[in-house]
């Protein structure tokens, strides 16, 4: 899958759980989001690219959201 593809479409789950007042809870709702509706094969192209370092377009609270719950994701 095209990895700017995935960081799009991160991002816009990111939009919506960052309203949220309490971090803790937008992170995991982040994390569940992609474990429910992500295929693990674009959840672990996604970890991979998190891993690999800053890319730029992806959104703070997205890549926190994988860091905090790494093991709901893989």
């Amino acid at each position: 899958m095209d990895a700017d593809n995935l960081v799009r479409m991160a991002n816009r789950i990111g939009d919506f759980f960052e309203a949220m007042p309490e971090r803790a809870e937008a992170l995991e709702g982040i994390a569940t989001h992609l474990k429910k509706f992500w295929d693990p094969r674009m959840r672990r192209e996604f970890v991979a690219l998190v891993d690999a370092g800053p890319a730029p377009a992806l959104k703070t609270i997205v890549r926190d959201a994988v860091q905090a719950h790494r093991s709901l994701l893989i």
